[in-house]
């Protein structure tokens, strides 16, 4: 057995440290833009998110690594081609017509890392592995900064939606509102849903959330979709519930709550609430699951 093994573990070795070789050396070569990337990611609420990405999907392709393992094919030719084509995309964020102001260039410039990463992974262990470990590999994806225009498109929407919830909200419990735009004006308070409360951080956090929920616990495809899906518009009734309570709590509790710490740092209270409201159906769709895989066996 040792001498069928032997070669085999000699073939994996050189793959792993292939791949490995080829993440460092171009993230030495990309350094600048990884330094740009993680002082955008500190620096802005809407981004935090970004610096965890590469942490989690490494971590998912080290803990799911028996693919990995099996000694298929290198995808040699279309690996190098896909290495070149985020080479490409690179130089354009460098030198071509992308526009620096916008975040456009940065946006690309790790695209560029993302997809050769994801070329280095095939040529080191070939398409049928990529496929087997394609979640951790596009997750990489996330990591890929929204523009600005693109960004504050999704922050106006998320902005639309939290306002309308909080204004339906106050409307069923009774509380006379009169909205605005953006401004919400209740007896003894006029409140506006800024950018800044449009909740964008705890959105991406909450659809990350639900994405590795449903990639570790979900197997079949519309499950999955509907469980990710659900990530939005919980995101803006969570929001919409957190306005609500924040203002009702200024007006019969004390005025500071609008200015307080809950207002600041109580955004992680209003995730859980999230949590709890999509777990009962996670639950089930992780249980029709187990139903199908049990009735399969």
């Amino acid at each position: 057995m040792s001498t069928v093994a032997t070669p085999a573990i000699a073939v994996n070795a050189t793959r792993h440290a292939g791949f490995i070789a080829i993440v460092l050396i171009s993230s030495l070569a990309s350094f600048r833009i990884l330094d740009q990337l993680v002082q955008y990611s500190l620096n802005n609420a809407s981004s935090s998110h970004i610096v965890l990405i590469p942490f989690i999907a490494f971590f998912l392709l080290y803990i799911e690594r028996r693919p990995t393992c099996s000694a298929t094919t290198a995808s040699i030719a279309l690996g190098i081609a896909i290495m070149l084509a985020g080479a490409l995309l690179g130089s354009l964020a460098y030198w071509g017509p992308v526009p620096q102001a916008g975040g456009w260039a940065l946006s690309l410039a790790t695209l560029s890392l993302v997809v050769v990463w994801n070329g280095g992974f095939l040529l080191c262990y070939g398409f049928a592995v990529w496929r087997a470990a394609a979640f951790p590999l596009l997750f990489l994806l996330l990591m890929v900064p929204l523009p600005d225009a693109v960004l504050n498109r999704t922050i106006h929407a998320l902005q639309e939606g939290s306002t309308e919830i909080a204004y339906l909200i106050f409307q069923a419990v009774g509380v006379p509102v009169a909205r605005h735009g953006f401004l919400l004006t209740v007896p003894g308070v006029t409140i506006e849903v800024s950018k800044e409360c449009s909740s964008i951080r705890s959105s991406m956090a909450l659809f990350i959330t639900c994405l590795l929920a449903a990639h570790l616990y979900l197997r079949t495809g519309w499950k999955t979709l509907v469980l990710v899906l659900l990530s939005l518009p919980l995101s803006i009734i969570k929001n919409g519930i957190r306005i609500t309570t924040l203002t009702l709590l200024s007006i019969y509790v004390n005025p500071s709550f609008l200015t307080g710490s809950l207002h600041r740092d109580g955004g992680f209270v209003f995730f859980l609430l999230a949590l709890l409201l999509l777990f009962p159906i996670f639950l089930w769709l992780a249980r029709t699951e187990k139903l199908r895989a049990s009735s399969a066996t």
